[in-house]
């Protein structure tokens, strides 16, 4: 099983999805986009990650992203997208990406739409729970998608695309390192949101074990729907 991730700066990296890759077996091959550019397709799962850009900015290599992942989209492939990720899938489907509300930084919760009751992941988890922001933009819903779940500030959080590709504006892979990472390198991100590293460190650690544990299920979900 070889699964193909999209990273866009090297401290936001696919983290739990990781782990649970390796627990069963998939080689993982990384490509650094706006350095290395696009692979050459999308293996039998594609990985997109974040980074601080957006994916409306002029840079050649957002556009050519854009049609990767639309191609893969539309061959079927199964895919997650995070946060930009889920940002190049939403505008790949035709959807708006804006700036949102407000920044969500740091645990944010969110509640199941009716169809994220009943959805092959979530459906195993609660209604509501918290989830790891790092945001500022957000998006409309592409067309034949299905929206997921959604908070107060971006009422679409995540969408589900056929039956195997997942946009999520949140992070479930997050681990302590790259919370770490995010403070460090976005910096003024947290001042703008108030924000301390302190205080988005004590409310995210004691619920990463949750996240992973959902994290773990898509992985499963989706490796299982390819067999």
């Amino acid at each position: 099983m070889r699964v193909v991730c999209l990273q866009h700066v090297p401290f936001e990296g696919p983290g739990a999805f990781a782990k649970a890759l390796a627990m069963r077996g998939a080689g993982l091959e990384y490509s650094l986009v706006p350095k290395e550019g696009i692979p050459n397709d999308g293996g039998d799962l594609l990985i997109v990650m974040g980074g601080p850009m957006s994916v409306n900015d002029s840079d050649e290599w957002i556009a050519e992203e854009t049609a990767f992942i639309r191609s893969v989209l539309l061959a079927g492939t199964p895919m997650i997208g995070v946060c930009l990720g889920s940002q190049f899938m939403a505008k790949a489907l035709g959807a708006t990406v804006r700036s949102g509300q407000a920044l969500e930084i740091g645990m944010t919760p969110v509640r199941l739409t009716d169809a994220g009751k009943q959805d092959p992941v979530f459906a195993a988890g609660p209604e509501s729970f918290s989830v790891f922001e790092w945001h500022g933009e957000v998006f409309d819903l592409p067309k034949d998608c299905v929206s997921l779940a959604g908070s107060d500030i971006a009422p679409l959080q995540a969408f589900r695309y056929g039956d195997r590709a997942y946009g999520l504006l949140f992070h479930l892979e997050m681990e302590e390192g790259g919370i770490d990472s995010l403070c460090q390198e976005c910096a003024p991100d947290l001042m703008k949101a108030r924000l301390t590293k302190h205080q988005v460190r004590s409310a995210a650690l004691p619920q990463l074990p949750q996240l992973h544990q959902t994290a773990d299920r898509l992985i499963d979900h989706l490796l299982q729907s390819n067999r």
